[in-house]
């Protein structure tokens, strides 16, 4: 019966977004997402128009994907079957929260990138610039440390497989590498994406699982970290 009652209104809008956090990963991605947004606004002190334009773009982006978990569901009910039409509108639904998602992600980083990128610039200064033969000696380390420790767990091969992702170590030594060369905080991101999409691509194609990228990951960073700051320290 439709609710007649303001309280059991919104005590039925309740239960549906409740329904799309418990059914929908990417919808508690959203969340945490926001958490940490919200997080970040009261420690950066944004202006109010700056806050309410992000509360804005992530309200649409929450919206999108409620909307999209209500397509997906009537879908389901209608076509219970596979059926090609049942796609398209599922798929559609899901393309309109990646757009959302997309102008929020824009719009988060034009906001914030000009409280973020002065203290991360900061942050790279602070470690400093390597050295030619530091960062070469440092890519060198990470290739030779994740062949000895993929011998020690005899599993995998240089190339494929194994504790930890070469890939994943080799890619993010480079990331960490430019980032300190350039003390550009855009390029430094860029990088860090490029590095984030190589080792993801080892988990799309079954090569690695997760702790082995990300223990690659780590691996690379940490190490091209230390070898860069003895470099310094030598010199």
């Amino acid at each position: 019966m439709k609710p007649t009652r303001f309280i059991d209104s919104a005590n039925c809008a309740i239960e549906g977004i409740l329904y799309t956090a418990r059914t929908q990963k990417h919808m508690r991605n959203h969340f945490l997402a926001a958490l940490v947004l919200l997080i970040a606004t009261l420690f950066l002190r944004v202006s109010a128009l700056e806050f309410i334009l992000l509360a804005l773009s992530v309200s649409f982006v929450l919206f999108a994907e409620l909307m999209n978990t209500a397509v997906e569901v009537v879908v389901d009910l209608v076509s219970p079957g596979y059926h090609p039409l049942a796609r398209i509108a599922k798929d559609t639904a899901a393309g309109a929260v990646l757009v959302a998602a997309i102008g929020t992600a824009v719009m988060g980083y034009l906001i914030l990138s000009r409280y973020i990128f002065p203290i991360y610039k900061e942050v790279l200064g602070m470690i400093g610039t390597p050295t030619e033969m530091g960062t070469l000696v440092s890519i060198l380390m990470v290739v030779i440390v994740v062949i000895i420790l993929k011998a020690r767990s005899g599993k995998g091969t240089p190339l494929q497989g194994g504790l930890p992702s070469g890939h994943a170590a080799v890619a993010f030594s480079i990331a960490t590498s430019v980032s300190l060369n350039t003390q550009d905080p855009m390029i430094s991101l860029l990088t860090i994406a490029l590095a984030i999409m190589v080792s993801h691509s080892r988990l799309l194609l079954n090569i690695h699982s997760m702790r082995e990228v990300v223990f690659g990951a780590l691996t690379g960073t940490g190490i091209t970290l230390a070898m860069l700051l003895l470099f310094r320290f030598a010199g």
